[in-house]
């Protein structure tokens, strides 16, 4: 077998491994969870005789290991279950809001990796200068704050102070385009502000790094522009790490996002998990923890995968 294929299938088995550990973690922790589904459901005034019979209705007095096995096996047959507080099916609530997720995540992904790589394109290039400084103090500063924070200041500047946009990020089923990305635009600022500043910094420090080759001093001798000189030779040769760490950024834009859908009240897969962890709605928050889990794993596998291949040692092992 080729060392790439070989070490691809590796990865690939160790990260369903890792799910596999992972979904017990999240059982357990669900588990852990304080208080109890049924007084949730019922209210405090239940009476003893309420509560046993709906806990033995929801299948809330097996074993613990009886009901994870049986969450399991639903997950892999694609069933996640019903929620408990209201008898929804997951999978099909779960659908309609990581759509919402994903075009969130999207958005924010098509303005910060493009600005990101050509920030720290610009800083390379002046290195120690005035536009290095500038550059690198801003995303500091935007990734030094925390998520909510960030959103507080933008829904105050974007909507008191300039009346650009609502302050509630709703987006309803039949909405164009241009509705929906008008209705974003808030969280999606947030989320670039957020992962602008670590991508720009990979790029930064790759180039930086890439610039001390032979090759680099060859083009150099031959007359290149600082510019043309980072855009065709060391950009290339930087392309792996870089690569890898967006990778690694689209994930937290997927995974991440639970508090700023909060902020926004974007009805997405983040605010529908805060929603049933507060009812201790335990099969929903199972699966959403676990989709999270897949997606970030998924992407980690993605991101080994691309810096495997992009490797010429492991390509060409001969």
């Amino acid at each position: 077998m080729h060392p790439v294929l070989k070490l691809v299938v590796q990865r690939v088995a160790l990260g369903l491994l890792l799910l596999l550990a992972v979904s017990l973690v999240i059982f357990a922790g669900t588990e852990a969870l304080p208080g109890d589904v049924a007084t949730a459901i019922l209210g405090q005034s239940a009476t003893p005789e309420a509560l046993a019979n709906l806990r033995e209705q929801l299948g809330l007095n097996e074993p613990s290991f009886v009901r994870y096995f049986s969450w399991l096996g639903g997950v892999l047959t694609g069933d996640l279950g019903k929620a408990l507080t209201n008898g929804q099916d997951i999978a099909q609530a779960i659908g309609q809001r990581f759509g919402n997720t994903l075009f969130l995540a999207g958005c924010a992904a098509v303005i910060s990796v493009p600005l990101a790589i050509l920030l720290g394109l610009v800083a390379a290039r002046y290195n120690g200068r005035w536009p290095d400084k500038v550059i690198s103090g801003i995303t500091l500063s935007t990734i030094s704050l925390p998520e909510f924070v960030a959103g507080y200041f933008v829904i105050y500047l974007l909507t008191q102070v300039f009346h650009l946009f609502q302050p509630v990020a709703m987006v309803f089923p039949g909405m164009g385009f241009w509705e929906k990305l008008n209705a974003v635009a808030l969280p999606v600022i947030v989320l670039v502000l957020v992962v602008l500043a670590h991508m720009m910094r990979m790029t930064r420090a790759a180039i930086l790094n890439v610039m001390q080759s032979a090759y680099i001093e060859t083009a150099e001798l031959k007359g290149l522009g600082p510019m043309q000189v980072i855009w065709k030779h060391a950009l290339p040769n930087a392309i792996a790490p870089i690569v890898s760490v967006v990778v690694l950024n689209l994930a937290y834009l997927v995974v991440g996002v639970v508090v700023v859908e909060v902020v926004f009240s974007y009805n997405a897969l983040g605010q529908y998990l805060v929603d049933h962890v507060a009812k201790r709605d335990l099969p929903v928050v199972q699966a959403v923890g676990l989709i999270f889990a897949a997606v970030y794993i998924g992407l980690n596998i993605l991101a080994d995968v691309i810096a495997i291949v992009a490797n010429p040692r492991l390509r060409h092992p001969k």
